[in-house]
This record gives structure tokens, sequence and C-alpha cells, in this order.
């Protein structure tokens, strides 16, 4: 077969067997697997990681940030909620005083770490 093992292909591109497995695991790409179940990297994939590396340099960007676009295409709720907040405009409740603003928000967060919890709104 025409397909290099994991650490083949962190040998020939740069990337650890580590870095390989979260690329994988966050759905960057996809390495066929033996029968015994190793992970089997060809020409394919090789390319997809040569090209991603140059993607991440090229506008210096993540692996994280690349693999957040792949959850904003596959997610319809994460890229609407997403959008949604980018959008929004911070307005303050109607029954705070403008004066008491600052501290009312101050006093909502140290409330919620606290409680060890974001707020989902």
């Amino acid at each position: 077969m025409d397909a290099l093992t994991i650490n083949e292909a962190a040998e020939t591109t740069g990337w650890s067997p580590r870095m390989l497995r979260y690329i994988e695991r966050v759905g960057l790409v996809g390495p066929k697997r033996s029968a015994s179940g190793y992970r089997l990297y060809g020409p394919a994939e090789l390319q997809r990681l040569r090209t991603l590396r140059e993607l991440l340099e090229r506008h210096d960007v993540s692996l994280s940030d690349i693999a957040f676009e792949l959850r904003m295409r596959n997610e319809p709720q994460l890229r609407d909620d997403t959008e949604a907040w980018l959008e929004a405009e911070a307005e303050r409740p109607v029954h705070i005083p403008a004066a008491d603003w600052l501290l009312w928000e101050q006093n909502k967060h140290e409330k919620l770490l606290a409680l060890g919890t974001p707020e989902i709104a």
C-alpha cells in the first residue's frame, strides 16, 4: 500500500504525531485506517497537511482558527449564534440606571465566576 504510518507522516511533514492526531480529531485531515486500526497517510493526506501549513503561515492563523471555521460550516446553530453575537450591540438593561451599569455587569461576572459556569443567554 502506498501510505505512511503516523510516525513516517510526522517525519515527512514536520507535524508531530500528537499534532497529526489533533488535526484528525478536529476533522481537518482524515487518514485511512489499516485493518489493524493504524492511521495511513497517502498522497492526498500529505498534500492536505502541506497546504494546511501553507494556509496557516500565509494568513497567520492557528489550527484552532481553521478547526473553528470547519465547525461553523458544519454547525448552523453555532454559525448563527456567532454571527448574532458579532452583530449585537451592547445594551444596558432598562431596569439598571446608566450610572450603575458598570458595577452591575461587574457583579454579574463575579457571581458567574463564583458558580464556575458561564451564563448562556
